[in-house]
């Protein structure tokens, strides 16, 4: 398993989350952005750098992610097309995206942005606190167990 990060808009304190759990359980993880990002020094934790433009990273991780793996994104179509792989998606609140549910959000994303550009619905999510960073953390700890090889 190696976990993918839309890292563009993925907050700091769930890179924190991802950068402590790669290094515990030995895991790969990489961000991908279109600007540079500063990593820790770890064997397990690298950042990629893709070209500015709309959706590149989004497109760098759904072409380069495999089934088993895990991408954290908030972007559902980045998800959805991770699902299609085989891959999980997780996003920064703990909700998991799976073939059985990622088409309900798929609709319930289109639906917010048809109503957002008809001026019936405004801004996106609220901030996240305290409760998301515990699902998040949460979920993560449970994905990683069960999908952790047995070791030697």
């Amino acid at each position: 398993m190696r976990i993918w990060v839309d890292a563009d808009a993925c907050p700091v304190v769930i890179k924190d989350i991802l950068y402590r759990a790669a290094t515990r359980v030995e895991v790969e993880l990489i961000l991908v952005a279109n600007r540079l990002l500063k990593v820790p020094p770890s064997p397990f934790i690298r950042s990629l750098r893709v070209p500015s433009g709309f959706d590149v990273a989004d497109r760098y991780i759904e072409n380069a992610v495999e089934a088993g793996d895990l991408v954290i994104t908030a972007d559902v179509p980045l998800a959805a097309g991770a699902v299609a792989r085989g891959a999980l998606a997780l996003n920064p609140r703990g909700e998991l995206y799976t073939a059985h549910n990622v088409a309900d959000h798929l609709s319930r994303r289109d639906l917010m942005d048809e109503l957002r550009g008809l001026g019936m619905a405004g801004g996106g999510p609220p901030p996240l606190d305290q409760g998301d960073r515990r699902a998040f953390a949460s979920k993560l700890d449970a994905l990683l167990a069960k999908h952790r090889p047995a070791k030697a």
